[in-house]
């Protein structure tokens, strides 16, 4: 399911593996754990001491009752608003990259001096259990992922686990929140808000830098089994969206309540905006295939120079599709000089790939 850093068709790995592990989520419930309630709500710790810490999620609610220790990351990128706040995980789960301890460049120099965590897979089956077991956790974070109701219930026999939310598809949660639960799973919500703030800074600021990006429409896509398009509760999404774009109006009615979806050559022009991102495998090959598509060559967005490709197989296209606390300011120094050029008003602009 998950692929390496450099193999064939890396947005057809991308997308295939969530849309396996989607297909598979099961209808809301509680797990059984004796750290677990079906209360649902949030609550606050009393007192001067941040535990023990309740956490709602789709499954019921979750409670911390003493600092962790030892964490493994379930969810794909729970990892680096663990590391944003101080800590290691002992385990985590490969997605993108291939890197060690499944720690992009944009969030290694938070390992310290530290071990890498245990790199666990996933092919499609779900978390492997007994590895999980194994390194001892007292706490596994699943936020941004699709645990169904069984997986959720078999973890939670031997560590407390926090789920996605239930008020957003799978793979929905955005970076803000995961950072914030984080940090109450963690006992720093303080440090939490302050990491969300910070990168809510760049955003902000790159935004303010760029008032041309206020009102103009742009979409996120692959070319994964035709063209691919990602929703608005996507990650990728929400970074065009905190930027000032404005997404197609009818993007979520065309894919349904998924993170994204392949459409029809009859609606490629949700692809018709201001700027179209394509996330892709090879940035000539694949532009050179788009560019041959009766239903897509003719499009403004082509004839007048306001596609932004990026290449899915860089550091860069990792971090784009991670998008964490870690990752927003890293890809902001690559993805904003691109939309910049993209929506010049310009059809002799030529859209750069960035520098390594």
């Amino acid at each position: 399911m998950f692929r390496s850093r450099r193999a064939p068709r890396p947005a057809a790995a991308l997308a295939s593996a969530l849309l396996l592990l989607t297909a598979a989520t099961a209808c809301g419930g509680d797990g059984a754990n004796a750290g677990t309630s079906g209360a649902g709500a949030e609550a606050t710790a009393s007192g001067g001491s941040a535990f023990p810490v309740t956490i709602a999620h789709k499954y019921g609610s979750t409670t911390i009752r003493s600092e962790p220790k030892r964490i493994v990351t379930v969810g794909l990128t729970d990892q680096d608003a663990v590391l944003a706040l101080g800590q290691v995980p002992v385990g985590t789960t490969e997605w993108l990259g291939g890197y060690q301890g499944a720690v992009g460049p944009w969030a290694e120099d938070k390992l310290g001096g530290a071990e890498a965590p245990t790199v666990l897979t996933d092919t499609g089956t779900g978390p492997q259990v007994e590895k999980i077991a194994a390194l001892r956790p007292d706490l596994i974070l699943a936020l941004y992922g699709g645990l169904t109701k069984d997986q959720y219930a078999s973890l939670s026999k031997f560590a407390p686990v926090v789920a996605q939310p239930k008020e957003y598809n799978d793979y929905g949660i955005p970076w803000q929140e995961l950072t914030e639960k984080v940090g109450r799973a963690l006992g720093k919500p303080a440090e939490a808000t302050k990491v969300v703030e910070d990168t809510e800074g760049r955003i902000k600021a790159a935004a303010e830098a760029h008032p041309d990006f206020k009102g103009a429409s742009a979409v996120m896509a692959t070319p994964y089994e035709g063209m691919f398009v990602f929703g608005s509760q996507d990650p990728r999404s929400r970074l065009l969206t905190e930027l000032g774009f404005s997404l197609p109006e009818d993007l979520d009615r065309a894919i349904g309540d998924r993170f994204g979806a392949n459409i029809s050559k009859e609606r490629t022009d949700l692809l018709d905006q201001d700027a179209a991102v394509w996330i892709v495998a090879d940035v000539a090959e694949d532009a050179d295939k788009l560019h041959k598509d009766a239903s897509y060559k003719d499009l403004g967005v082509v004839g007048e120079g306001r596609e932004v490709f990026v290449d899915e197989s860089s550091d860069y296209g990792n971090a784009t599709s991670f998008i964490s606390a870690l990752s927003l300011p890293y890809v902001l120094d690559r993805l904003v000089p691109q939309l910049t050029a993209a929506v010049d008003g310009k059809t002799d602009t030529k859209v750069e790939q960035p520098a390594p």
